[in-house]
């Protein structure tokens, strides 16, 4: 064979090589190593490939073929299969390892959904630790927005097995929901998690379904204009980086040094944290500087050690010594930094803090544990500090517009491309971005619910609401509240759609934190909906279910559903007020009698409606004898 032939040869097996590779199949990233699927019904799987090119898959012992259509997508359906693994599955080509057999639950809502297992670790430090279970796993979709149209594929993500370090990234209430329902089921769980913080219902919706919103719908029309996008985000970044630039610079605090060890801070103001300095300086916003001196022995000195500054509003930098150890951007996460060995030294030592403020009132929040631990022993700074004012700045920073909520965005992009993906139900934690507007939220919800379901193609499909959890000061007197209105809505909504749930947790949230700690409270409550509504088990699963009320002279007799009316006792019902004719409301007494509650107030003698639990941070004691509380309720 001469020179020439040889490099056409070579040519020819070049374009073949390229044409096969070419061919490959392409599966979405849900279809991949280490994927749970779900038992008890016929499976899809499904991908791309060139057009009408054969496809095969290979799955426990059995053959299973298909032709990919004229635009390339393919899909086969396998039958039901029981619970076990690991199995392998081979797709043409491609062989995915590790695949196990269970039940898969969409985990999605807002950041109490997304918060994940680290923002939680001084609670359950144990449990991430200790975290190694390979039927325990996490899908978690990547964070992205569509306007234009519903998307088919995720950019990306992967299945991960439960370790002490992936635990790290996984959804709190969803980890602990999942090894609640393992741990009973004794099956594999797969959670595909799908949540972005802040986010309204309304950007988890489909246009379709909002077209009794046209507000909403002219709203995400708008921003399927790539330019509109581009440049409301170059200019707020642009006027964004200008304030904080102003403020660095105006920062004299920043200018000369004030974390250093050995500044001169004899004359600076006193206050005690927790606290906020605006109670004395006035409002404004800006740049503040606090400075903590604190003595060590011998002992406690070149260890590692944890400092702990509970809440901050809004962002910090902390350095102890002179040393940076933290800082977080924003005001909801706690501050949890990690000293590292060497930093503390015998006798004195300085934590100082520079805290800079946007907008509202800056604040170290009240009741959050302020503390320096040194091998297990806690150097309490509740107590006075100095601190001095770094920069005034002329105006508030810039506000953002936060496209990512808008609606539709986030259906299309991280929920439209799971649907072909079987799963037994979803857990739904949202509604804090929604007290604005809560008189909506039952039909929105109502309306998501049901086109999950047909996307899903299963219209009895489980779907659990976390109801909002206690939040914000509590008030001496009934007033209105957005909060408990738009729980009332998530209430309504579970009593009215079929094979809906509600995990009602009223009685563990934090008044000064919008994102409580407890998760694992949230997550067995889930499960508990889970149980009775996916797996058919006989449990009590709600506290009392208000049902009906009847007047009976100056008093309401109130009457709960069957199966949650056994009433724990407690000495004194609090939670509940009373409204007479006159549309006034005023607190009520409240008694167990067998399986009704009667409540009156001595003062109102024609009474016409109650309310329990009906604020944004109640007191109530309601439950019953399994430990669950009762839904915050009106009998209007």
């Amino acid at each position: 064979m001469n020179y020439k032939n040889i490099k056409i040869l070579t040519f020819l097996l070049c374009i073949c090589c390229t044409l096969l590779f070419e061919a490959k199949i392409k599966l979405p990233a849900l279809v991949s190593d280490g994927m749970i699927l779900q038992r008890n019904q016929k499976l899809n799987i499904w991908g791309k490939a060139d057009a009408n090119e054969k496809v095969e898959v290979k799955f426990l012992n059995k053959n299973y073929k298909t032709t990919a259509d004229q635009n390339g997508n393919w899909k086969i359906l396998l039958p039901e299969q029981k619970a076990g693994g690991p199995y392998t599955m081979t797709i043409n080509e491609i062989t995915l390892k590790d695949i196990l057999i269970g039940d898969v639950w969409l985990a999605s809502g807002q950041s109490n959904m997304e918060l994940p297992m680290r923002r939680l670790t001084p609670l359950y430090s144990d449990e991430i630790k200790n975290a190694n279970n390979q039927n325990i796993r996490f899908f978690t979709v990547p964070q992205k927005y569509n306007f234009k149209s519903p998307q088919t594929e995720l950019e990306g993500g992967k299945w991960e097995a439960t370790n002490p370090q992936t635990i790290l990234n996984f959804s709190g209430v969803a980890y602990f929901f999942a090894k609640n329902v393992s741990e009973k089921n004794k099956v594999p769980v797969g959670i595909i998690h799908s949540s972005l913080g802040g986010s309204p219902i309304q950007a988890w919706m489909d246009e379709n379904s909002l077209k009794k919103y046209p507000e909403y719908l002219d709203e995400a029309k708008k921003w399927q204009n790539d330019e509109l996008i581009k440049s409301t985000e170059s200019s707020e970044q642009a006027l964004s980086k200008a304030w904080y630039t102003e403020l660095d610079q105006s920062d004299i605090g920043s200018n000369q040094h004030w974390e250093s060890f050995d500044l001169n801070d004899s004359e600076w103001k006193t206050m005690k944290i927790p606290g906020s300095w605006e109670d004395t300086e006035g409002s404004f916003e800006g740049s503040v500087w606090f400075r903590k001196e604190i003595i060590l022995t011998k002992n406690q000195t070149g260890k590692a050690a944890f400092l702990n500054l509970g809440r901050i509003k809004d962002a910090d930098v902390t350095y102890i010594n002179g040393t940076k150890v933290g800082n977080v951007t924003y005001e909801y996460p706690p501050r949890w930094y990690d000293v590292p060995a060497g930093i503390l030294k015998e006798g004195k030592n300085i934590i100082a803090v520079r805290i800079s403020n946007g907008s509202g009132k800056g604040q170290f929040i009240a009741d959050k544990p302020y503390y320096l631990e040194i091998d297990g022993q806690k150097i309490d700074l509740k107590s006075e500090w100095k601190y001095k004012i770094g920069a005034k700045m002329a105006k508030m920073a810039p506000g953002t517009t936060f496209i990512r909520w808008k609606p539709t965005g986030l259906y299309n992009a991280m929920i439209n491309p799971l649907m072909n993906y079987n799963i037994t139900g979803a857990i739904w934690y949202q509604g804090e971005s929604n007290t604005g507007k809560p008189k909506e939220y039952g039909d929105l919800l109502t309306t998501m619910i049901t086109d999950w379901r047909n996307k899903f193609n299963n219209k009895e499909m489980p779907f659990i609401t976390v109801q909002l959890a206690n939040f914000m000061e509590a008030k001496a007197q009934p007033v209105e509240s957005n909060w408990a209105e738009l729980r009332d809505q998530q209430r309504k909504v579970s009593l009215q759609v079929p094979n809906a749930g509600l995990a009602v947790i009223i009685d563990v949230g934090e008044w000064n934190d919008i994102h409580p700690l407890n998760k694992k409270t949230v997550g067995d409550r889930l499960a508990l909906q889970a149980m009775k509504l996916a797996y058919g088990k006989n449990i009590v699963a709600d506290g009392p279910v208000y049902q009906s009320m009847k007047i009976n002279g100056n008093k309401i007799v109130l009457s709960f559903k069957t199966g949650t009316d056994d009433f724990a006792p407690v000495v004194e019902l609090k939670g509940f007020a009373i409204k007479n004719a006159g549309g006034n409301w005023s607190w009520a007494k409240a008694k167990i009698e067998g399986k009704t509650i009667t409540v009156w107030n001595d003062s109102v003698t024609n009474p016409v409606a109650v309310r329990y639990d009906w604020a944004d941070n109640p007191d109530g004691n309601l439950k019953n004898k399994t430990g669950l509380p009762a839904s915050p309720f009106t009998t209007e």
